[in-house]
């Protein structure tokens, strides 16, 4: 039965990977497949199927909101230069290539993850780096590298919120960013790919490796003490406080390289903006969102169908669409402007609501199949009784990166193999708030390998073709990074 059972995940990689099909209907055919075997084989009970069906688009419709809602704000400010505007102020604080790309490429990324995420982050900051003086291979692998460690509370905590939707989530933001301070390392693997075509590649990479390391530890160890607030602000105020701090050693001449080394002398060409009207959109969403937290986090709509499901109140989605519409009129744009950027969010939100909506309901599928007439166990715990081993805290974190490998997502990733994790971990004695956040941050750092993520980044860049060498450059990062989150699972769990 274990072949039957996994045979949904079967078809989704070899359609993905053999097939060439985009992640939706690999995503389709996968449902497909899953809804045969529960209904021929499992014989589950019809009204359950209907649950199923409901409860996972309900989970989707959730998350389209946040998509739409980050996708109107990042189109806003794309649009009006701001984040452009942005880059010019980091590029004037130091003269050096390595600073400047740490700083866009960590902390401009990881901020925009906080607030955006969706693969964007990745896709806005590689033009910048090329800009800096990087190759487009190397600017695509850098700017993939620094879309990993933010994810884990990426788009204001959206692969927590979403993802282990309908799972106790108790102390998982905690031991997500205690575990996920293996990530401090992600900038030196940045400097590592800089300086390696370089003359004086050791010299340029040892002079600046305190930065580089003090920068790591400047945005994780923050994002621990942010957890608190709710997991929709490491990954934002995490960034802000380690920016500042760096900041702050930038001008005590601490860390820093002493030898100057550019790439190009020609500066990057954005026009000025008053650095205030810059940051007023992200003010806003940032005070937006604690009034959520606080205010609105424990109401909601309840909808009960067999199965309930609640709408919460509070949805980020909500705040980033609050906090766009006063930038349009900051930057005076007219009503052309923001209805065709509500045009080309919502086109772009579509699909990846889409895919959420389908593997939804293909594990809400999974984990109801139990519910039958052939006196079979669910789909799910059948998978789950073959992870019942004493190295789950080291494989989950591999379980995590092959999900993001394959849809390009941590909310996808969670929600394929979040109640897997959480079933298994009970049933042999781990706490499950540790194994799923030990998923998740596999996921996040599986997000640097990602094809979903690496194809638009190469478009950006007018580069075709060239995934396997970016893979290539970026494999080894991100197995030393999911390979440190299991060694530190199996000393903790």
């Amino acid at each position: 039965m274990l072949i039957l059972s996994i045979l949904p995940l079967i078809i989704f990689v070899l359609f993905v990977f053999f097939g060439k099909l985009k992640i939706l209907w690999a995503s389709l055919i996968s449902l497909f497949s899953t809804l045969v075997l529960v209904v021929f084989v499992w014989q589950m009970k019809f009204s359950f199927i209907e649950a199923s069906f409901l409860k996972g688009t309900f989970l989707a419709a959730d998350i389209l909101l946040i998509i739409f809602g980050a996708l109107f704000f990042l189109e806003t400010l794309r649009k009006t230069r701001i984040i452009e505007g942005l880059c010019l102020y980091l590029e004037k604080i130091s003269p050096d290539y390595r600073v400047q790309v740490i700083l866009l490429a960590w902390f401009l990324e990881s901020f925009l993850e906080g607030t955006a995420g969706f693969g964007a982050p990745s896709a806005i900051v590689a033009p910048l780096l090329i800009g800096i003086g990087l190759s487009p291979i190397t600017a695509v692998s850098v700017a993939l590298l620094g879309n990993s460690a933010s994810v884990v509370f990426g788009a204001a905590g959206t692969p927590i919120r979403v993802g282990f939707s309908g799972i106790n989530i108790v102390n998982v933001p905690l031991y997500t960013a205690l575990i996920n301070m293996v990530g401090f390392l992600v900038p030196v693997f940045m400097l590592w790919m800089i300086t390696s075509k370089q003359i004086e590649k050791r010299k340029h990479f040892l002079e600046a490796l305190p930065f580089a390391i003090f920068s790591g530890i400047a945005f994780v160890v923050p994002s621990v003490f942010f957890v608190f607030l709710g997991q929709e602000f490491p990954s934002i105020i995490g960034s802000i406080v380690g920016f500042l701090l760096v900041f702050l050693a930038i001008k005590l001449k601490i860390f820093i390289p002493k030898q100057v080394r550019v790439l190009r002398k020609e500066q990057l060409v954005v026009e000025k903006m008053n650095i205030l009207k810059a940051l007023t959109p992200y003010i806003l969403l940032i005070i937006l969102l604690i009034i959520g937290k606080i205010f609105f986090n424990n109401m909601g709509y309840t909808v009960d169908f067999g199965y309930r499901h609640t709408f919460s109140f509070f949805n980020p989605g909500i705040a980033f669409i609050l906090a766009t519409i006063p930038t349009i009129f900051l930057f005076r744009k007219n009503v052309k402007f923001e209805i065709r950027t509500v045009g080309e969010s919502l086109k772009k939100a579509i699909e990846p609501f889409l895919v959420i909506a389908v593997i939804s309901i293909m594990v809400q599928l999974m984990v109801n199949s139990s519910q039958n007439l052939s006196g079979y166990f669910s789909l799910l715990q059948i998978i789950a009784d073959n992870f019942k081993t004493g190295l789950l805290p080291f494989i989950s974190p591999i379980i995590g990166a092959f999900g993001s490998f394959l849809t390009g997502s941590a909310t996808v990733s969670n929600i394929m193999f979040g109640n897997i994790l959480e079933n298994t971990s009970k049933a042999i004695g781990f706490n499950p708030a540790i194994i799923l956040s030990l998923e998740l941050v596999g996921a996040a750092a599986g997000n640097m390998i990602a094809l979903a993520d690496i194809l638009p980044t190469l478009t950006v860049v007018n580069l075709k073709g060239e995934e396997r060498e970016v893979i290539k450059r970026v494999f080894i990062p991100c197995a030393i990074y999911v390979l440190l989150a299991g060694i530190v699972g199996l000393l903790i769990a």
